[in-house]
């Protein structure tokens, strides 16, 4: 054990150390880094929370990345169709990352009521269709069964449609699908609602409706095995990109990419500034607690200053006397890292386990509990960055030990 550590260690366990003119403020300032790792803690969580929220929500309804004719069709109706029959369906095994391939196919169409009207985009989907991301927006009743033999009238709808036409669970309704011919006759169908849904998202809420696949192939007069387009669904969302590349180039000649970035920018945009709010406010509070630290590294100079005249006189350099309370430094911050963790980690805890804090807008934001996601290496970086900047940026004001002389510090005590 070098010396320095051995005064600093002493030091931190002195009785007068505990009780002296310097405790409350050194108390302040480990009080002020645990606030601060704190708020650092929430800030990440919940941005964090939200971008992984809205990212799954999006793709819950469109996949991760889409594959369709190459065609110059920009709306989200399927016009021409694809054969189910592709190398990469249903497994998609040549482009590793994939969990799964479904195949769905998209018709406008409109509801009407006794009352009322809406337009509406009738998602037909199969027996592949991944219903795991959808399972929790269920708010009533079940999901519709596409797996039978035959095509049956059940529908799921979102709350926001039943509310503005003035259905509930259980009922039925008709729907007009209008050709592409539009001299022909358009087709309409009945369906019953087996179940509604709330994802929170209005932008697919107020349009989205979920059937079998069969009818839109009915009355489209594709084939059985014809489809609109593939969601694929892949199991990093930070790679997306290069996935989406990968899958180009492997896909046929004749069919196109897009992922969900692409598809909605606007989205992917505005979540990207929560990392700008995120380092903005792990700046201020880090400068924050390091001001904090400084007056309180100052104030236990000045506390010690007969004890750094001592040890001069006794031949130990300025360096050394600076790793002293270095140090001692580095413990303080260590105490408020360490309340820091405990309080924030257990609030995030509580917070995702009991969602006790929601959004005051939920419309704005497209959940209502504020969500929370922390990975362990956020929690490490942001401790070990946390550490390390407030030591550095302690270095320049522990250079007032130099200016000590040996004669008026002693002669201070």
């Amino acid at each position: 054990m070098n010396y320095e550590f051995f005064i600093a260690k002493r030091i931190i366990k002195a009785k007068q150390y505990k009780s002296s003119v310097s405790a409350t403020i050194i108390k302040i300032a480990i009080a002020a880094i645990a606030i601060g790792i704190v708020m650092m803690m929430v800030a990440i969580a919940t941005g964090m929370g939200l971008q992984k929220t809205i990212q799954e929500k999006v793709a819950a309804f469109n996949g991760h990345i889409q594959i369709s004719n190459f065609d110059n069709n920009n709306s989200e109706v399927s016009l021409m169709p694809l054969d189910v029959k592709q190398e990469f369906y249903p497994d998609f095994t040549e482009v590793s990352g994939m969990t799964h391939v479904q195949a769905v196919a998209i018709k406008a169409g409109i509801i009407r009521t006794e009352k009322t009207f809406e337009g509406v985009l009738a998602k037909g989907i199969g027996p592949d269709y991944n219903w795991a991301a959808f399972e929790e927006f269920i708010t009533e009743g079940r999901l519709p069964n596409v797996s039978e033999k035959r095509e049956n009238r059940e529908v799921l709808m979102s709350a926001y449609m039943a509310r503005r036409l003035e259905l509930k669970l259980g009922d039925t309704f008709k729907t007009i699908f209008l050709k592409e011919d539009t001299s022909e006759i358009p087709n309409e169908r009945t369906f019953e609602i087996v179940g509604i849904y709330n994802s929170g998202f209005q932008k697919f809420d107020a349009n989205v409706m979920l059937m079998d696949i069969r009818h839109i192939q009915r009355m489209n007069k594709w084939k059985n095995g014809e489809v609109g387009n593939f969601e694929v669904f892949i199991d990093d969302f930070g790679t997306i990109q290069e996935k989406t590349k990968e899958v180009y180039d492997t896909i046929s000649s004749n069919l196109d990419t897009q992922n969900v970035t692409n598809k909605f920018p606007f989205i992917f945009e505005w979540i990207s500034l929560f990392d700008v709010n995120i380092f903005l406010i792990i700046g201020i509070i880090i400068i924050v607690g390091g001001i904090n630290m400084i007056t309180a590294l100052l104030v236990l100079i000045l506390d010690r200053t007969p004890m750094i005249g001592i040890l001069k006189s006794l031949g130990s350099s300025d360096l050394s006397i600076r790793k002293i309370f270095l140090y001692n430094a580095a413990y303080l911050i260590g105490i408020g890292l360490l309340w820091g963790n405990v309080i924030g980690l257990g609030f995030i805890w509580a917070q995702d386990t009991f969602g006790f804090l929601k959004f005051p807008n939920p419309e704005q934001y497209h959940t209502s509990i504020i969500p929370i996601h922390l990975e362990i290496w956020h929690v490490l970086a942001l401790n070990i960055g946390t550490l390390v900047l407030c030591v550095l940026m302690l270095l320049i004001p522990s250079f007032i030990i130099t200016k000590i002389s040996p004669v008026k510090a002693i002669k201070f005590q």
